[in-house]
């Protein structure tokens, strides 16, 4: 009778065996993550060479740092940091901007302070940031997201598909944490009214909301 075979081990248990020196564990960790975070980099910086510095130095960052790693966080979100840093520093590099605030700009319309509605309205009730995760959309959203201002395709990424938290995004992104949560609704509206054109009824359409001068 065969033996059943060992339990794989934990990303936790494999950043404890390569603080001791063991390589091969962190070699582990890097096959383990690797098409996921050349996937974020790739996301962000939308340039396919772009997205393999930034994994391949997101991990050369990671195992020299391994051992500041408090894991408090998991090693993925640690990890994904690390990469979201590596891919906005090249962003800020090809547009030449400030490397302490991605934008400093703000959202909301000057006169209005209000967000515009979609024109289109869906036939679903998921939401962008729940078919992200659907086979079977995917490649729809993902040209979609492509599509995005960076702005907002940011923010969408590092919050509804990433995962992180608003705080997170903001100090990431160098941004307050109320126009993290602005940039997020609108990313969502406009994947929304993107993805509506694809897949949506076209009788169900609304003309864009006017104000009143």
């Amino acid at each position: 009778m065969a033996e059943p075979a060992p339990t794989p081990l934990t990303d936790a248990q494999l950043v404890h065996r390569a603080k001791q020196g063991d390589l091969g564990a962190f070699e582990e960790l890097a096959s383990r993550h690797e098409r996921r975070i050349y996937t974020l980099a790739r996301r962000i910086t939308q340039n396919e060479h772009d997205a393999q510095d930034v994994t391949q130095q997101a991990f050369l960052s990671a195992l020299e740092h391994l051992h500041d790693f408090r894991e408090e966080a998991s090693f993925a979100t640690w990890l994904d940091r690390i990469a979201t840093h590596a891919a906005l520093k090249i962003l800020r590099k090809r547009r030449g901007l400030d490397t302490v605030s991605l934008d400093q700009a703000t959202d909301p319309d000057p006169e209005t302070g209000e967000i515009p509605h979609p024109e289109y309205i869906a036939d679903w009730r998921a939401g962008p940031e729940e078919l992200v995760h659907r086979g079977e959309v995917r490649q729809l959203l993902e040209e979609a997201l492509a599509n995005l201002d960076e702005k907002y395709r940011l923010v969408f990424l590092l919050r509804d598909v990433e995962g992180l938290s608003v705080r997170e995004t903001a100090e990431l992104l160098g941004l307050s944490e109320t126009n993290v949560k602005v940039r997020l609704l609108r990313a969502r509206l406009q994947l929304r009214e993107q993805l509506t054109r694809a897949l949506g009824d076209p009788a169900r359409r609304l003309e864009p909301h006017r104000h009143e001068t």
